[in-house]
């Protein structure tokens, strides 16, 4: 089996100039110029081997962001004139989600033909690897058009989206228009390039104590979707944008992280764009911030522990140039020793009455970042109040963030107390380059409750802009269609708004340079703005997408 996909190895981030100091090639996989993975064999299951390995060599675990009127946005105004008439055609869509139903109506055109140009599905192994890539299976257009003249086209194709969001976020964004006009994509004559992703291996989820059972995803695998992605679109030599409807509240929130620097990289390229859910961890209570008074050295803060939360972690994050010691108190009142801050250190504490477990690193230097990073991962949970105080050694007041998983990874019974909704975009949404979308309810005009609001813990401007994200008609499997709503939904509606950009600037040559950067910038100039409101700011970014807008001005030029 390849050890990219065997759960006896971790795969660890490694960089790619120490490659030829350190390590075998034959145990190395390419992600990209900076980075590729290491796969290192896990000889015993013990949670302080995050301790052994440093915490940015691991993936983060990724969650889903998501589960109408086009008009909103300003896209049948474009469509509707004569000089514009933009549906996406010769521009490409790249989904990283669950896969498609490649089946659904929504992918073909009138001849029944697919719109999809290939789909790798990193969870099949019996077909043939795409190029440059060890795992996985792909099928290009030809194939899955023999598949849908097949009476067993899974015979031929048998790639399936069981969970139905990947297709969902799909036709949002480029789905065809059905027969009675009742729905449509945003540009219904895009192609699309689809990653089907594996699940995050159990090693990486038993190192977070995160359950074997919850539908999750690791970051190298999303990078290396990401990176086949633009291999299609070189290929093709067609201009692409990237919707990723998915996020994590793991890492810096300063868009430092792996994945969130890969994407920025690639968003400087012309032809390239990326549309990210800004996230749905507004209104969840999984974010703490303080900062101390001059007077005061430490803070005490509180977390409920749900009663179905048996595993979890949380992340500490201070403000250099802070040393951050902790102790922690069980709702059975038991507590640690105050726990300084070290290299690369883990402690195990048992809290006897309780019967929990909490592993401690309290990291004094995160190399993504520079800053420390209190990472605490708790077993057998007692539920209850834990209290946690954190003192600084240098005796300076300070600030710090803590954040709990996101997404699906614990229930909205474990929270912090005194919880704060700001600094909750999850990444790669705090990345620079990329699109940062949050969604509001097109038919009130007001922002979702649970859309993640920012800036980033740096204080960068995010997220970028707010589209339409509640109950958005949408493909679901089996050919049927129903509806979405969140953060995931709008920012796949903003990617078919920048495919929009791309083909006039590109595909219809005015602007052949056209970056995602540059994209990102043209949508945030003409936005709209309310006059109630001061801009940007951290819960609508710049204002809401109005693609008309923008046309109206460069049509003119």
């Amino acid at each position: 089996m390849e050890r990219i996909l065997d759960n006896n190895y971790y795969d660890l981030f490694v960089n790619n100039a120490l490659i030829p100091l350190y390590h075998n090639d034959s145990e190395i996989t390419y992600l990209n110029e900076r980075l590729s993975l290491e796969h290192v064999p896990v000889e015993s299951m013990n949670a302080c081997n995050l301790g052994l390995y440093s915490y940015n060599s691991f993936s983060s675990i990724y969650t889903l962001n998501s589960m109408v009127s086009l008009d909103k946005s300003g896209i049948t105004a474009v469509q509707n004139n004569p000089d514009l008439s933009l549906s996406g055609k010769g521009v490409i869509i790249g989904i990283i989600d669950t896969g498609i139903d490649y089946l659904h109506q929504a992918f073909k055109n009138s001849d029944g033909t697919t719109r999809i140009q290939s789909i790798w599905d990193q969870t099949d192994q019996n077909g043939e690897r795409p190029e440059g890539f060890t795992f996985g299976s792909e099928y290009g257009r030809d194939l899955i058009n023999k598949a849908l003249q097949s009476d067993d086209p899974y015979s031929i194709v048998p790639s399936v989206d069981t969970n139905g969001h990947g297709t969902a976020i799909s036709s949002i964004a480029a789905g065809s228009q059905t027969n009675d006009h009742s729905s449509r994509g945003v540009v219904p004559e895009a192609d699309l390039a689809v990653v089907k992703l594996k699940d995050a291996k159990k090693s990486l989820k038993d190192i977070f104590l995160i359950p074997e059972e919850l539908l999750c995803f690791q970051e190298s695998d999303i990078m290396l979707a990401a990176r086949y992605l633009v291999s299609v679109a070189q290929e093709l030599n067609k201009p692409m944008v990237i919707c990723i409807a998915l996020g994590t509240s793991q890492g810096g929130h300063d868009g430092n992280g792996p994945l969130s620097s890969y994407l920025d990289y690639l968003a400087q390229f012309p032809g390239v764009g990326v549309a990210v859910a800004a996230g749905n961890e507004g209104n969840k209570r999984r974010h703490y911030f303080n900062a101390t008074l001059p007077e005061v050295h430490y803070d005490d803060f509180e977390l409920n522990a749900g009663n179905d939360d048996s595993t979890f972690f949380m992340e500490i994050w201070a403000a250099s140039p802070a040393q951050l010691s902790i102790s922690i108190t069980s709702p059975t009142l038991e507590y640690t020793r105050l726990i300084p801050p070290s290299i690369n250190g883990c402690i195990n504490y048992n809290f006897n009455i309780s019967q929990t477990y909490v592993w401690i690193n309290n990291i004094i230097y995160e190399p993504n970042t520079g800053d420390q990073l209190i990472l605490l991962r708790f077993d057998n949970t007692f539920p209850g109040t834990w209290h946690f105080h954190v003192e600084n050694n240098n005796n300076e007041p300070f600030s710090f963030h803590a954040w709990l998983p996101a997404g699906n990874l614990i229930t909205d019974e474990t929270y912090f107390i005194n919880s704060d909704p700001n600094v909750t975009i999850t990444s790669p949404g705090n990345a620079i380059s990329l699109l940062t979308v949050t969604a509001y309810n097109q038919f009130n005009d007001l922002i979702l409750e649970e859309s993640s609001r920012g800036y980033t813990r740096i204080g960068a401007v995010k997220p970028d802009l707010a589209a339409p994200g509640y109950q958005i008609q949408c493909a679901v499997p089996e050919n049927k269609y129903g509806t979405a709503t969140g953060t995931g939904a709008a920012a796949a509606h903003t990617a078919g708004i920048m495919a929009m950009v791309f083909e006039w600037g590109i595909v219809k040559e005015n602007y052949i340079q056209m970056t995602g950067g540059i994209v990102n910038r043209q949508l945030i100039w003409y936005a709209m703005r309310d006059s109630a409101n001061t801009y940007p700011n951290n819960i609508w970014g710049y204002g809401q997408v109005e693609v008309n807008n923008l046309f109206e001005v460069v049509d003119s030029v």
